[in-house]
């Protein structure tokens, strides 16, 4: 049985999302292996996770509450990779 959030673009992007994170925190500094990198990670898992969670069986502002979430850790996500881009 297919979820309704694995046929949403948004959603499959976020796993290309995630892969590239994980890609790009092993190049962190050590120092940073277990604070930033980890916290990167999450954020871009949460993206993934709140979509397919506010896709299934909420109403439509449910899920966008969901979305406004998901957004919120993208951003998450840029933030860290500004503070990183001298270092990777």
């Amino acid at each position: 049985m297919a979820f309704k959030f694995e046929k949403l673009i948004v959603w499959q992007k976020s796993l290309d999302l995630s892969a590239l994170v994980n890609e790009v925190a092993a190049k962190f500094p050590k120092e940073e292996l277990y604070v930033l990198a980890s916290q990167i990670k999450r954020a871009a898992d949460s993206v993934s996770l709140n979509i397919a969670e506010g896709s299934t069986g909420q109403s439509t502002p449910e899920f966008k509450r969901f979305l406004g979430i998901a957004l919120r850790s993208d951003v998450e996500v840029v933030v860290v990779f500004f503070w990183q881009k001298e270092e990777i």
